[in-house]
């Protein structure tokens, strides 16, 4: 049985170019098999491939002074070779510089000295295979080992099965020691001279799913210069953008963002979709190679194991099934099991027609547009027919497997949908933010049917049932607390003495994912913001998931009471297409500030004190970072400050 000790990746180096990723100690050093280090090693794909990674001195002794680490493909770890006999001054500096690609990675040691004498270091790398699951280690579980091979081409090792591949090459001495490859250099350093030696490891997945795009690289958007910070965050945002990127195996020009680092190195259908849609306008590229690899797997058929419908955008893609206990805040661990292709979620296809009609605004090429058109139809019938599961208008989601997702909108932690008392939502859930994204996916549709297929008729038909919506929302889904007005977290399908289905009272983020959407008023939309800035649900580095008066608030829960980078940031775009331009920018220079507290590397998420009490900001210790939508945010911080 899992210990179900998640390892903590707050403090750790990262550097990736999909599909490999490489996490180690900010010292360099990695060491997954030592207690409480179970993250660190090499990864591709969906598994890891290398557990230990460390380098030594046999004549002298290494000291870490420092780390150079902007994001994406390349890290620099500086170490004083102490030599005494040389004086107090470090008179020898060792650079270790890690770069990654597709393919694989290296590492170049750089040796330099200011000794007026030559000088000779005996340099040790163990490198120690592996072929543990993505999903172990996420568990907790220890590592499995494997065994390399010493060939006339170097050290060779497969992990998963015979579609790996392995192979280690370098000019140094190489052995076997044990489970590990041993590597040994002795490297003569001429006197105020320098010297390098290094190794390369490939690595080749020929079953993997997805590869590394081979597009070229995407470009921040230009500043005029005056914000240091925020120039800082866009170049290493996109220096993780890049790393990224990936695409099918037969279109590898068609760049879509992985969700993030390390367990969600994947295609994830929402994830992916938002990532895309904070891009545009200034790139249209990466929205449209999303919505092109997500139609290609839209659903065509009924399957309950996979929550596979007809229309139907799915939740992710794995290379092989994907088993996890997972608990949250006490809660009885819930046993996941999702197939490799998962369609459990219910916001991905109404977000896939909204990043379509957004791509259409910011110039798609019409041809590739129409092209999209039968998987638009199929999406808009996924909604009308499959939803909507029980009728009642609002689209809503179950685990009708028993082993998938408990929840299925953004917010898919067991524990995340809660009533003001703190208590847990439990039959079929309608999201508020969801029935918004409905809205703007019936609107766009329509205007996409019009415009490319002449369907007045259908177009018609569509904005008939946005406003129904829109007035069944307003009916059902506002309350009214000590603060206001406002709306619910959702509605909960399991119905009360009366039939009906309950509002799930939770003041939560989510309201902000309806402005810009259509479904509110003006005077909704207001009152929406109003509440948003509220001190009970900023804190002062971005909004809160739950307000602090709900009674299950904590600040460090996943998605009670945390602070989401592209929650804030998705939330700032639409105040700022409903024009609520002041508490945009104000919410984007607090996320800012957030930036900088973390080196200006945005994680996926981080705890919900307030500015007032912490900075920096309290870091949520198993958040992903880099996370795609929560580097993508910076285009949406710049759009605002611009």
């Amino acid at each position: 049985m899992a210990n179900m000790q998640q390892p903590y990746l707050n403090d750790l180096s990262a550097v990736l170019s999909a599909p490999v990723q490489v996490w180690s100690a900010l010292d360099g050093q990695a060491d997954g098999l030592a207690s409480e280090r179970a993250v660190e090693g090499i990864y591709c794909g969906d598994c890891r491939v290398v557990s230990g990674l460390q380098v030594a001195s046999t004549s002298h002794h290494l000291e870490h002074i420092a780390t150079d680490e902007r994001g994406g493909r390349r890290v620099t770890f500086q170490y004083v070779v102490r030599t005494p006999d040389l004086g107090v001054d470090p008179a020898v500096l060792l650079e270790r510089v890690r770069e990654v690609d597709g393919a694989g990675f290296q590492e170049r040691y750089l040796l330099s000295t200011a000794s007026l004498r030559d000088l000779t270091v005996e340099l040790q790398l163990r490198l120690r295979p592996d072929s543990t699951p993505m999903q172990s280690i996420k568990s907790g579980v220890p590592g499995t080992a494997v065994v390399a091979e010493l060939t006339d081409r170097g050290a060779i090792f497969s992990w998963r099965d015979q579609n790996t591949a392995a192979t280690l090459t370098s000019q140094a001495s190489m052995g076997l020691d044990g489970d590990g490859v041993l590597l040994n250099w002795s490297v003569s350093l001429p006197a105020r001279g320098t010297a390098e030696v290094g190794f390369r490891l490939d690595l080749a997945d020929a079953a993997a799913p997805f590869v590394g795009c081979a597009a070229p690289a995407l470009v921040p958007p230009a500043t005029d210069g005056s914000n240091p910070a925020l120039d800082q965050l866009l170049q290493t945002s996109f220096a993780d953008l890049n790393g990224l990127r990936m695409a099918h195996p037969s279109t590898p020009q068609e760049g879509f963002l992985a969700a993030g680092a390390p367990w969600y190195f994947t295609l994830f259908g929402r994830d992916s979709l938002i990532s895309a849609h904070n891009l545009v306008p200034h790139d249209v590229t990466t929205a449209a190679a999303t919505l092109r690899v997500l139609a290609q797997l839209q659903g065509t058929e009924h399957d309950v194991a996979s929550a596979q419908q007809p229309g139907k955008i799915l939740h992710e893609v794995r290379q092989e099934p994907l088993e996890l206990a997972l608990s949250h805040q006490g809660q009885a661990a819930h046993q996941m099991s999702l197939p490799p292709l998962y369609y459990g979620t219910v916001d991905a296809t109404p977000l896939w027609i909204m990043l379509l009609s957004e791509a259409d605004e910011a110039g798609m090429p019409p041809g590739e547009v129409r092209a999209l058109l039968p998987n638009l139809r199929a999406a808009l019938a996924w909604i009308r027919d499959h939803g909507d599961a029980d009728g009642d208008g609002f689209l809503e989601y179950r685990d009708e497997s028993g082993h998938g997702l408990a929840n299925q909108g953004w917010k898919d932690s067991g524990d995340s949908i809660r009533f003001a008392d703190g208590s847990l939502a439990a039959g079929s859930v309608a999201l508020a933010e969801v029935q918004g994204y409905a809205h703007a996916a019936a609107l766009g549709g329509a205007r996409l049917l019009e415009k490319y297929d002449d369907d007045r008729a259908a177009a018609a038909e569509w904005r008939a049932w946005a406003a129904d919506l829109a007035d069944r929302f307003r009916q059902k889904f506002w309350a009214t607390d000590e603060l206001g007005a406002y709306p619910v977290l959702a509605l909960d399908g399991a119905l009360d003495a009366d039939g009906n289905k309950p509002q799930v009272t939770g003041v939560a983020s989510n309201m902000g994912h309806l402005l810009g959407t259509g479904i509110l008023s003006d005077e909704e939309a207001r009152t929406v913001v109003e509440r948003l800035v509220h001190p009970t649900m900023a804190s002062g580095y971005g909004i809160r998931t739950m307000s602090t008066t709900n009674g299950g608030y904590w600040p460090l829960s996943y998605h009670v009471g945390s602070v989401w980078t592209h929650d804030t940031a998705f939330i700032i775009g639409q105040m700022l297409r409903e024009g609520f331009t002041d508490e945009a920018r104000l919410l984007a220079t607090q996320l800012l500030k957030a930036a900088a507290g973390f080196d200006f590397r945005l994680p996926e998420l981080f705890g919900g004190m307030g500015a007032d009490e912490v900075f920096p900001p309290q870091p949520y210790p198993a958040s992903c970072r880099p996370q795609a939508w929560a580097a993508t945010s910076s285009v949406v911080i710049a759009r605002t400050l611009a």
